[in-house]
């Protein structure tokens, strides 16, 4: 086994599949933590796994029986392995485990299957039918009347979540959130709980954490916990961490992680809130985690979380460039190019830490996110803060599989511009993320008597928007310089062309051909870039050469202008609750895709032989028992697939 410290060796790049690049993290440090904080870790991380096949379920009712049924194919010696049908099914079935689910974990659309429907019938009938996944008196028919047309039939629920503006987003989107009702239905429901809690100071992010019902009973919420829906799973994520907190680091951190069981026990979103405080208030300990129902991106209303666990712990010298900029969060707030209304008087608790990322869970696996801040809730982040990470052994992954393969070279315009690239791309990407992260989600605030989800299925490109541009902004700043994160006036040009770059042009690379764009941070990325293209006159510019499109920045500085005016009129949008505005700006600038310009991306693109996604294979934690059975050590394995990490999470971490 591939042991932490055994060799100075490590490949970062496992596999690649369909559009998918699987990678390694490295656990740098971990052998120097205290045996406490190695069981914290892998306490955590037992929990952190036991939340996968919440998140299964939540991104579409019949997932987990589809994974089940192919993983037992897969498995299956009586089946062959060699015909084209079995090898169509495999890349179907590691799609299936890469995006939690059969829709694509970017863009929501359902996989098509490229193996048929005859071959599936026949091999299922082959199986033992004690190892498919059948409910009680359920014959091998109705299994498959039942997945059949959910796997061929592209008419049958074929996005996991549609924003398409017009449309009823619940009823045409597939996520497992809501159950027989309608949007008007459902935003009608949440809305009588609002207006009841009008005057609540210290409101619960309502809906959060159910299934929206309707039966013979009404319209009710199943409210996920315990004793309730996933309760399975649940239990054993309780289970798991009480344990975690026999180890806590500090009281606040036990206190912490009580809080949290005592909220899964009950699914009480007040304890939820109660949670959300401490977690915030506790900056003591080095290790630190995410679990629960958190991102509502799954939810077309932007209400539901998704399940999602990340463990961590501090990168200490990381750290001390993101503390910089959180110290600095009142100057940041009171210098902003926004209307003083909207910025916070008093910035509380604003902290940030770079952190290695020791276990991903959930929504945040296989592919995760380089940057979380938390929690959403506005009154506490206004009332008692936020924290921020950014993930370092993540950026650092991402950062040596890309090196050397040719996509700057490819798309960049010129020499001195890429040399400005490769001289600053890293350290501007890095410190763009914490701006984002630390400060740019953290900022500004709400008019009072705004609803905070007033924006609906535009909230999340908008808050995305708003982040970067306070980034974008902020990363040409003098301030920058005088506190030592940039080492000149010219770093900040790198990352205005690569994010211009992007937004324009080769993000197109993870858009099929007559799609659109649909995920919100890509949708966040064009909105920005073209508005300041269509405004900026000269500003940015395109040029053809030898048939091939380049983006070009003329002014900088006027760039940056731009951007101040953009994130003004963002930060409008969120503080008033400016549904309206907030349509017309996504509609407009976000969405729709150039399908000329995107054909001539995808050809440059191909030619590089490269994934346009990359998602991570888990190390494995393996505790190491003493005499007496207590653990006395923890090691971390790199050895596991892809595929063998994938089949035994089925085996150990299945609750449903």
């Amino acid at each position: 086994m591939n042991y932490l410290g055994d060799s100075a060796y490590f490949d970062y790049v496992e596999g690649r599949f369909a559009d998918l690049q699987l990678l390694r993290y490295r656990l740098e440090g971990f052998e120097q933590l205290s045996l406490c904080q190695k069981q914290l870790i892998y306490y955590l991380s037992k929990a952190t796994l036991y939340g996968r096949d919440i998140t299964f379920d939540q991104f579409g009712k019949y997932n987990i029986r589809i994974r089940k049924t192919l993983e037992t194919i897969y498995t299956s010696d009586a089946i062959d392995h060699e015909c084209d049908d079995f090898k169509a099914m495999e890349i179907y079935l590691k799609r299936l485990w890469f995006s939690n689910g059969i829709y694509h974990h970017y863009g929501c659309d359902k996989f098509e299957p490229g193996f048929s429907q005859e071959w599936l019938r026949q091999v299922i009938c082959q199986i033992e039918v004690s190892k498919l996944p059948l409910y009680r008196h359920e014959t091998i028919g109705n299994l498959m009347d039942e997945l059949f047309p959910v796997i061929f039939d592209p008419n049958v629920l074929p996005k996991r979540v549609n924003k398409a503006n017009g449309e009823d987003l619940v009823v045409t989107s597939a996520c497992n959130f809501y159950d027989g009702v309608t949007q008007e239905e459902a935003e009608a429901f949440y809305q009588q709980q609002k207006d009841a809690a009008v005057d609540d100071k210290q409101p619960v992010s309502y809906g959060l954490n159910s299934t929206l019902v309707k039966d013979d009973k009404g319209i009710h919420e199943d409210v996920w916990s315990a004793n309730g829906r996933y309760g399975n799973a649940i239990r054993q994520i309780v289970y798991w961490l009480e344990k975690a907190k026999t180890v806590a680091e500090n009281e606040r951190q036990a206190l912490v992680i009580g809080h949290l069981i005592n909220y899964y026990n009950t699914g009480d979103l007040r304890v939820f809130n109660d949670y959300c405080i401490e977690w915030v208030g506790e900056h003591e300990g080095r290790i630190d985690f995410v679990n629960g129902f958190i991102e509502v991106y799954g939810d077309p209303l932007g209400l539901k979380g998704s399940w999602e666990g990340i463990v961590e712990y501090k990168d200490l010298e990381a750290t001390k460039r993101t503390q910089t900029i959180s110290q600095n969060a009142q100057w940041f707030e009171d210098h902003s190019p926004v209307d003083p209304r909207f910025r916070k008087p008093h910035v509380k608790g604003v902290t940030a830490n770079a952190i290695c990322a020791a276990m991903l869970g959930g929504d945040e696996y296989p592919s995760t996110a380089i940057g979380i801040n938390l929690p959403n809730a506005d009154w506490i982040r206004a009332e008692h803060g936020s924290k921020s990470i950014t993930i370092s052994n993540i950026t650092d992954a991402y950062n040596k599989a890309a090196h050397g393969n040719g996509f700057k070279e490819e798309f960049v315009i010129d020499e001195p511009t890429l040399a400005l690239i490769e001289k600053y791309g890293d350290i501007c990407d890095d410190l763009h993320t914490d701006l984002h992260e630390c400060l740019g989600h953290g900022s500004g605030q709400l008019l009072p008597g705004t609803d905070p989800d007033a924006l609906k299925a535009y909230g999340n490109t908008i808050e995305e928007a708003r982040a970067d541009l306070f980034g974008l902004y902020y990363i040409a700043d003098q301030k920058l310089i005088d506190l030592g994160l940039v080492p000149d006036a010219e770093a900040y040009k790198s990352q205005y062309y690569s994010y211009i770059m992007n937004g324009l042009m080769t993000q197109l690379i993870r858009i099929e051909p007559g799609r659109q764009i649909e995920e919100a941070h890509m949708r966040n990325r064009a909105l920005i870039a073209h508005w300041c293209y269509e405004q900026g006159g000269e500003v940015i510019t395109m040029e053809k050469r030898d048939g091939k499109t380049f983006i070009r920045v003329n002014d900088h500085e006027a760039l940056r202008e731009m951007f101040a005016c953009l994130l003004a009129e963002i930060q409008r949008i969120k503080s008033e609750g400016d549904y309206d505005a907030a349509r017309q700006l996504v509609e407009r600038y976000a969405i729709k895709v150039d399908a000329d310009l995107h054909q001539e991306v995808l050809a440059r693109y191909k030619k590089l032989d490269l994934a346009p996604y990359k998602g991570f294979i888990n190390p494995r934690l393996i505790p190491v028992l003493d005499a007496d059975g207590e653990i006395s050590d923890v090691q971390v394995d790199y050895s596991e697939s892809y595929v063998q990490q994938m089949l035994r999470y089925g085996q150990e971490y299945g609750t449903m």
